[in-house]
């Protein structure tokens, strides 16, 4: 049975003689032993009883969720956010056996230019619906690297306090992945949070210009956080988003900033009288806030349960989640077949020499296309296809 081994970087000194604190340990695939008793001698011996199990089957997902546990919801969403191929089909059967208990939840999008205060605002938000009751899952977008890869995750760092409650959920997600994105991570993150027992879901955004469209078709109700002092110039530039937005909040709105907070919420209300509703029997309107001094936050939440009670009238809202499960699944497989495509092998062992005559004159982009086109093996793609999701087939093969 295999164990954990640590061993050094390949950047080590080699003669660090044991004070190097830095070290590479092996991973959990083969581990049989499902306690973290591989890792620590204590809990080997049976000196130290283990309080959860390394390697979780579906089940032990799908009831930890239900029950609420947090770190078993927290494993649940890396196993979803996971972009191995093999995590994918476990990851799939853990959503589909909680899918009965989602859908039950008020989803609220917020965005905003970066520096309106929206992680700051979220915490002041989180912390009063808490106090009401509630339960409150947040989840941070974050924008992932186009060099690196990597995304920071910091947005939990400005909400310490709800942090700590243990009402609240706070995840910080990458943006970035494979096999739906934003799109796929965050929806089926939202959906583990239903199923954990949260009843108020909201969703942060990355700034103005990154995924507010993806987030907008995820949530029930999308919240435009602006500032004072924006400009003309730069009003004209957010008219888009606003196009997208229930509601609009002036933040910042106390001290000697309360004025300038109510001239723009002016401004703000006569440009909303040229735009169109962002939901069909729902006006948007501009509103104050300020999330050092709570001024305005129980206004803005009656604002979301009176757009709930007018949507669920009017049946808007479940028109709205319909469409935006369907619009699902046509993202899905955009990316699905886009992954099938670039991740083919004969696509990949061809495309070198390709661009090399694209940039060479040779032949046309388009003659590039026909020629990639031509090469990819539908057959071999759906058996990769069927390797994903079903990698029992894979293991019988063998």
């Amino acid at each position: 049975m295999p164990d954990y081994t640590t061993s050094k970087p390949e950047w080590a000194p080699e003669e660090d003689d044991g004070k190097f604190a830095c070290g590479v340990m092996s991973g959990i695939d083969g581990i049989t032993d499902t306690t973290v008793g591989n890792l620590n001698p204590a809990l080997k011996d049976g000196t130290m009883k283990p309080k959860s199990k390394m390697i979780l089957s579906a089940d032990d997902f799908i009831k930890g969720v239900a029950s609420g546990d947090r770190g078993i919801l927290s494993r649940a969403i890396t196993l979803i956010e996971s972009n191995n191929p093999k995590h994918f089909s476990k990851a799939q059967r853990v959503l589909q056996g909680l899918l009965p208990k989602t859908g039950k939840a008020l989803r609220v999008g917020i965005t905003g230019v970066p520096g309106a205060g929206k992680s700051t605002t979220i915490e002041a938000f989180g912390n009063m619906l808490c106090d009401m009751g509630h339960r409150v899952a947040v989840l941070a977008v974050d924008p992932t690297s186009s060099v690196t890869k990597g995304s920071i995750l910091g947005d939990k760092t400005r909400m310490g306090t709800l942090s700590r409650r243990p009402e609240a959920f706070i995840r910080p997600s990458p943006a970035g992945g494979t096999l739906g994105g934003v799109a796929r991570k965050s929806r089926e993150t939202m959906l583990l949070c239903e199923a954990a027992g949260y009843d108020v879901i909201l969703v942060e955004t990355v700034g103005v210009g990154q995924s507010e469209t993806t987030v907008r078709s995820m949530v029930d109700f999308f919240m435009l956080i602006v500032l004072t002092g924006a400009g003309d110039e730069l009003q004209g530039i957010k008219k888009g988003i606003m196009e997208l937005a229930d509601a609009i909040v002036v933040n910042k709105a106390d001290g000697d900033n309360y004025l300038k907070a109510k001239v723009a919420r002016g401004e703000y209300e006569r440009m909303i009288e040229y735009i169109r509703p962002a939901t069909e029997g729902w006006r948007t309107h501009a509103y104050l806030a300020s999330a050092v001094t709570k001024a305005g936050l129980k206004e803005l939440w009656d604002v979301i349960r009176a757009f709930s009670k007018v949507t669920h009238d009017s049946g808007v809202f479940q028109k709205r989640r319909d469409s935006q499960l369907l619009d699902w699944v046509h993202s899905m497989i955009d990316e699905h077949l886009h992954n099938l495509f670039f991740d083919d092998p004969v696509v990949l062992g061809r495309m070198p020499e390709i661009k090399d005559a694209v940039l060479g004159g040779t032949i046309s982009p388009t003659q590039a296309v026909a020629e990639l086109i031509h090469i990819f093996d539908v057959q071999r793609a759906t058996q990769r296809h069927v390797d994903l999701f079903h990698p029992e087939n894979e293991i019988m093969k063998k």
